[in-house]
């Protein structure tokens, strides 16, 4: 942001020193550079759709986000799946389920109290905002608590690991890896800050559900993931990575700084999938609807979402429900563009979710934690699904099928 003109000129009015009549101004000549700098915010290109662009100011930004508009913010970021657009294939996903026997006790493990515990220190910071110092100890206290996690499995000792994936704007997101037996990767994403949509540097977020509960409850499955000897002694066929994506409230900005780098580096990325708002269900049972794991179908990859309503039917005690969210409504858009395939699951319908988002009462009062767990049921399945897939037999088979 830009210095006030008042700021600028403050110490030499504290100074109060008079100019002699022979002495060179050194101070009133610059001041129409000072107003041009004051008057004259910085911008940025935003992408509200495919191909539809604009630049706007960051307090235009929040003016858009207040009008539910959501967009990527594409100012150093614009070449996003450049390299991958001639390349992109179509994936192929399990018909089935096929692990339940594995699977299945490892969900007895899924603590409640734990993510109540996590949420409810995640959610304590002034705000998570992305620009804030605030932001940057939520993000040191993140990475220090999946190390724990990480450690009290005992599964660093097979190299399994976190570390920050910086950014120049102070928070920055957190990336554990769990090598495989290839480089093949299967990702579970969430987003660790928050948002005031009135005034972010100021105003509390406490972000109980936007993304606080996304971000408990990977953190939970990856605990419980753990707890699986063959996954961190690294005998699935793939690798397996779990993201909290900084500034996703910006403009998708952390998880396009990561994805931008994986296509640069060629990253074999399987499959992505988001959780964003896992805990809010009182807008359902409002509506006298049942409570269901609500499913993106817009955006998305066709094939995974398919995938992942059967693994929400075999592993959850609830069921799924269609709905749709628009374009850039979450960090899986930016692997999306990337040419990986991606999708989101929600707490609802779009539209009965939780409404007091972006504000300073998205509270833990209003949030589920069983339904989170219903969340975090779904991701732990998923995750160890599609780690233990072999891909590349499952083309062979594909291909060999269309003969």
């Amino acid at each position: 942001m830009k210095s006030s003109l008042i700021a600028l000129l403050l110490p030499a009015a504290a100074s109060a020193r008079f100019i002699e009549a022979n002495e060179v101004n050194r101070i009133l000549p610059y001041t129409d550079a000072f107003l041009e700098e004051v008057e004259t915010p910085e911008r940025y290109l935003i992408e509200l759709e495919p191909g539809k662009t604009q630049w706007v100011t960051e307090d235009e930004k929040w003016q858009l986000r207040r009008e539910g508009l959501n967009f990527m913010d594409i100012t150093e970021n614009g070449d996003l799946g450049a390299l991958n657009a001639a390349s992109k294939a179509t994936p192929i996903f399990p018909e089935k389920v096929q692990l339940q026997s594995e699977i299945h006790p490892l969900l007895k493990d899924l603590s409640k109290d734990l993510l109540k515990e996590h949420l409810e220190k995640f959610s304590s910071f002034h705000t998570r905002y992305y620009k804030s110092d605030y932001g940057r100890q939520s993000s040191e206290w993140l990475l220090k608590t999946v190390r724990d996690t990480i450690k009290e499995a005992g599964a660093d000792k097979y190299g399994v690991k976190a570390e920050h994936f910086k950014h120049s704007w102070g928070q920055n997101s957190v990336i554990a890896t769990i090598p495989g037996q290839s480089n093949s990767t299967v990702v579970i994403g969430a987003h660790q800050d928050s948002i005031n949509l009135w005034l972010p540097s100021v105003l509390p977020a406490p972000g109980a559900d936007d993304d606080g509960s996304g971000t408990v409850t990977i953190l939970e499955a990856f605990r419980v993931l753990l707890s699986s000897e063959d996954v961190i002694k690294g005998n699935a066929p793939n690798t397996i990575e779990f993201h909290w994506y900084s500034a996703e409230e910006g403009g998708l900005l952390g998880s396009q700084a990561i994805f931008s780098d994986y296509e640069k580096k060629g990253r074999d990325v399987k499959a992505m999938l988001q959780q964003d708002m896992t805990g809010y269900v009182q807008g359902t049972l409002d509506a006298g609807k049942p409570e269901s794991v609500g499913v993106i179908t817009d955006f998305v990859d066709p094939s995974l979402t398919a995938f992942i309503k059967k693994v929400i039917e075999e592993y959850c005690e609830i069921p799924w429900v269609e709905t749709k969210c628009g374009y850039a409504c979450s960090d899986h858009a930016s692997a999306s563009k990337a040419g990986y395939p991606s999708a989101f699951v929600i707490e609802s319908t779009f539209g009965e979710s939780d409404q007091h988002i972006h504000s300073t009462d998205d509270l833990i009062k209003y949030l589920s934690f069983d339904h989170m767990l219903q969340h975090a049921r779904m991701t732990l399945a998923l995750v160890y699904e599609l780690g233990f897939t072999d891909f590349e037999k499952l083309k062979s088979e594909n291909e060999m099928g269309e003969l």
